[in-house]
């Protein structure tokens, strides 16, 4: 039985980040933050990538523990949820599309410029650049999941807690590696990667939000035709 349990319990954990990684996708966002702290040195990159992956692991955790209590008690829809991330990410999405990209000079990073940065830390960095309302969606879905399929609470709350660690890490790392990951592929591949992590990022947002009118759009048919029957 232990081993069962334990497999069970390695098996949530794979989906869990598995979903949640895919769905982030930080080495492909990780073009997008160098891009947007392009004024920043080495060291205060870190320790933004640092800031940014705390609160996206502070995100994650009160998704998967408390999200659908926090949205049900502000009367917030899934839908409403999606609609409203994905104009967000959207707007990023296309601001980053048509912005020109410029090699830093080495004396753009400033104090001021780190402390406008850690301001833009939670917002839009985090939310909902990082952990946009896909990941907080997909964060709520897995949590209920697990509470309904695992006996116990213990493991659930252990392999949430596992899983929004690692992906974290994975958010920091690459993150924390952006610009070494920006030297390899060069000025002009850079370039162009984070061009394309702008359009998948427009796609995405636009995604969310179809996804969002069409879980509207359904709940609606779906009343009018109780109300018919």
């Amino acid at each position: 039985m232990g081993d069962i349990a334990t497999s069970g319990l390695f098996a949530d954990f794979l989906f869990g980040f598995g979903a949640l990684f895919a769905i982030i996708n930080p080495y492909g966002l990780a073009f997008i933050f160098l891009d947007k702290t392009r004024g920043l040195s080495e060291e205060e990159r870190a320790s933004l990538a640092l800031r940014v992956a705390g609160y996206a692991f502070v995100v994650l955790l009160v998704s998967q523990f408390l999200g659908s209590q926090i949205l049900n008690f502000f009367g917030v829809t899934m839908p409403a949820l999606r609609i409203a991330g994905g104009l967000v990410v959207a707007a990023t999405g296309w601001s980053m599309l048509h912005a020109p990209l410029g090699p830093a000079g080495p004396h753009e990073a400033s104090t001021s410029d780190l402390a406008t940065m850690k301001r833009m830390a939670f917002f839009p960095l985090t939310i909902p650049l990082t952990t946009g309302p896909g990941t907080i969606a997909t964060a709520i879905a897995i949590g209920i999941s697990r509470r309904d399929s695992l006996d116990a609470m213990f493991g659930s709350s252990v392999v949430s807690l596992v899983v929004a660690i690692a992906v974290t890490a994975a958010i920091y790392h690459a993150y924390r590696k952006s610009s070494a990951m920006a030297r390899m592929f060069g000025e002009e591949g850079t370039s162009v990667v984070t061009k394309l992590s702008a359009f998948l990022l427009l796609c995405i947002g636009v995604q969310i939000i179809i996804t969002g009118v069409s879980d509207v759009a359904r709940s609606i048919l779906e009343g009018l035709s109780r109300t018919v029957q």
